[in-house]
């Protein structure tokens, strides 16, 4: 991702007063007496041109005064984020509905599905990837920092496509291997489940301790009604993570949970002087001193 700035915006301030001079402002030149004019062509084209080739040259000046600079964010010097893993949960019970704001008739996975997407947008400087769990578990995008692409394959993700039943510890497990190769000093896994570990051949007791040698935080999130999430086994994995446990009944609560965890996992801020910019205000200055020659070429010439 490009963003186009400018260091010093304020310079376009001077474009006012330096263009109404130059319409106001006219050059009275010496008198020259010349017995044989019509060696001369009209004068009166060349006078318009000149205003406009003056009025563009100060236009690019100032432009180039302003600093245009570019900052690709897609370059790795220019971030310093957290790779995060999303594991969610895709069993048979995330298609259940009543989670949704009145009058919706969506399901919880659907519901997932939107502020999962929705969180992973905020995340500017970070990498993310997602993880679907159920009987088993697979990494549904790899860690990566395309955002966009991020939130278009949770779009695509079904309920039941891992199977019915809750694998927990095989989503964990998962999820470490996800950020395996990640050289992020900060690794996050944030787990979401509406149900109990009852499927997969690696413990949520084992994959916590994946999660602790691998140095990744364990944040995890239980939706639905009190007693359909096992909710000592998730306050357990989030203390033994280093995370924290969150409940949520709802969907404003769901949406509230990941706003606490994107305030809480907090990008470290590149100064200005570790941020790597590409400057441009020579593609400006360059014209602009060429048109500068050529009225002063054209001046002597006429002289």
């Amino acid at each position: 991702m490009n963003v186009w700035s400018f260091d010093f915006p304020w310079a376009f301030l001077l474009l006012i007063p330096l263009l109404y001079c130059l319409y106001k402002c006219k050059i009275t030149p010496n008198p020259r007496y010349f017995p044989h004019l019509h060696f001369f062509g009209a004068v009166g084209k060349w006078r318009n041109l000149e205003w406009l080739l003056k009025a563009l040259a100060v236009m690019l000046m100032v432009g180039a005064l302003a600093t245009p600079v570019v900052v690709d964010f897609s370059d790795p010097r220019n971030r310093n984020g957290i790779d995060m893993v999303l594991a969610l949960d895709g069993s048979g019970s995330m298609n259940a509905s009543g989670f949704a704001d009145a009058g919706s008739r969506e399901s919880r996975f659907e519901i997932v599905q939107k502020i999962a997407s929705d969180f992973v947008m905020k995340r500017l400087e970070d990498n993310v990837g997602v993880v679907l769990f159920g009987d088993f578990a697979f990494i549904a995008t790899p860690v990566t920092y395309e955002k966009e692409i991020i939130a278009e394959m949770i779009g695509y993700l079904n309920h039941g496509m891992a199977g019915q039943n809750t694998a927990i510890g095989e989503g964990i497990a998962q999820s470490v291997r996800a950020l395996r190769d990640s050289k992020a000093r900060s690794k996050v896994i944030i787990l979401l489940t509406d149900g109990e570990n009852n499927s997969g051949s690696i413990s949520p007791k084992e994959a916590v301790k994946m999660v602790q040698r691998a140095g990744i935080k364990l944040y995890t999130i239980g939706i639905g009604k009190p007693g359909e999430f096992d909710n000592a086994l998730l306050k357990q994995l989030a203390a033994d993570g280093g995370g924290k446990f969150f409940a949520a009944t709802n969907q404003k609560e769901l949406k509230a949970v990941y706003d606490e965890i994107n305030t809480l996992e907090r990008s470290s801020i590149k100064s200005k002087q570790h941020t790597f910019f590409t400057h441009y205000y020579q593609w400006l200055l360059a014209p602009a001193l060429m048109i500068v020659l050529i009225l002063m070429w054209r001046r002597r010439v006429w002289v």
